[in-house]
């Protein structure tokens, strides 16, 4: 007992004595529980959503005010064509598409049924699952109201006086693969790059052979540069050997570019490994540095929209999510593999992750001269 109090006694003294674990020890379940308590539901609601409405009176204004009463659709856009809604819905900006037929009130008042169509962006399932199960109940809603309204005039009830043509683009089949394997290449290549860049500096530290880097000619950035084209290389053959099983395995479509996939997925790669090699700048062991690589993971698998619909999430937290380079790496590639988008659509997420790099890159290669000083 006494050779075992001895051992306690000195990993307890350890573990004070490495404050800075001891803090990532306590402090990370207490912000991972409440951050994604408050940020995750799966109640989708306020849908961005586009409307295009060809009939403009009053029937369509009451139709679509009870569309909004639900609090699952957010009216972000008016349309003035076909083209503005397909436009809308491929760049993203809207998840739902609510079209109104110019002869809706003809169709109404000659007790026919009036076709409203609404698109939906199926490449996210959760997402398209509740616009679409909220638009039904809306119509019927509609429908009991205009039969009370016959009723109460003691006229003939009418049914079918909305007929709500649904359509839902990229993945009609609602296929879980489609909607999980082109996130699943960003996470894989998250966990893989960031650990591996962040621990493998800390690691030429902890082995001494970092000093014998710093005598020779290299500067910092070619150091870092070093570090950074192998995980490159591997990471080209973790998105091929991806794309090769979701496409031939899972037959995911592949509606896109490959080059642009490659080009897009070399500036997302950068993006992990600078946070890693930031990563590698704070910590001081290689377990610190595994911890903070876990501590970037899962938000980056919770709140980059992998999993969970960014648009359920308080606004506070979606706003957030937005530095999460994850965030956009999951609308490059559910962008290129399902609705097969060019760069015209991706150059937001895009532009995003090449600041993301150039900004942690410079912090990373600052921080890396002054602890070398």
């Amino acid at each position: 007992m006494n050779r075992l109090k001895a051992m306690l006694y000195k990993e307890f003294i350890q573990l004070r004595r490495d404050v800075i674990m001891l803090r990532l020890l306590i402090m990370l379940p207490i912000v991972q529980i409440i951050i994604f308590g408050l940020a995750i539901d799966t109640d989708v609601k306020h849908i961005p959503t586009v409307v295009f409405d060809q009939c403009r009176q009053e029937e369509s204004r009451e139709l679509l005010d009870i569309f909004v009463a639900t609090n699952y659709y957010d009216i972000k856009y008016r349309a003035n064509s076909m083209a503005e809604v397909n436009d809308k819905i491929n760049s993203g900006q809207a998840v739902v598409g609510i079209i109104f037929p110019p002869d809706m009130v003809r169709d109404i008042k000659h007790g026919e049924s009036a076709q409203i169509q609404l698109i939906v962006d199926a490449s996210d399932n959760m997402a398209a699952t509740s616009a679409i199960s909220t638009a039904q109940l809306a119509i019927q809603q509609k429908l009991q109201q205009f039969q009370l309204e016959k009723i109460s005039n003691k006229e003939n009830i009418v049914s079918g006086v909305y007929d709500l043509r649904i359509r839902p683009w990229y993945n009609p089949d609602f296929i879980s693969a489609y909607y999980i394997i082109p996130g699943i290449i960003g996470i894989v290549l998250t966990m893989t790059l960031v650990m591996a860049a962040s621990i493998s500096i800390v690691r030429e530290r902890e082995e001494g052979t970092l000093e014998q880097l710093l005598i020779t000619p290299l500067r910092p950035l070619e150091l870092i540069i070093g570090k950074i084209i192998p995980y490159i290389c591997v990471g080209y053959v973790q998105i091929t050997i991806a794309t090769i099983i979701g496409v031939v395995f899972f037959n995911v479509p592949f509606k896109g570019s490959i080059i642009l996939l490659y080009i897009l997925s070399t500036i997302f790669m950068i993006a992990c490994l600078a946070l890693g090699i930031f990563i590698s700048t704070i910590a001081q062991n290689q377990m610190q540095a595994m911890q903070l690589s876990f501590f970037v993971m899962l938000p980056s698998i919770l709140l980059s929209g992998f999993m969970f619909p960014r648009i359920a999430m308080p606004d506070f937290f979606y706003y957030f999510s937005m530095i999460i380079p994850m965030t956009h790496f999951v609308q490059i590639t559910r962008g290129i593999f399902l609705k097969g988008n060019g760069i015209e659509y991706l150059y937001q997420p895009t532009v995003f992750l090449i600041v993301f790099s150039i900004i942690m890159l410079s912090i990373s290669i600052w921080k890396f001269k002054k602890s070398l000083v």
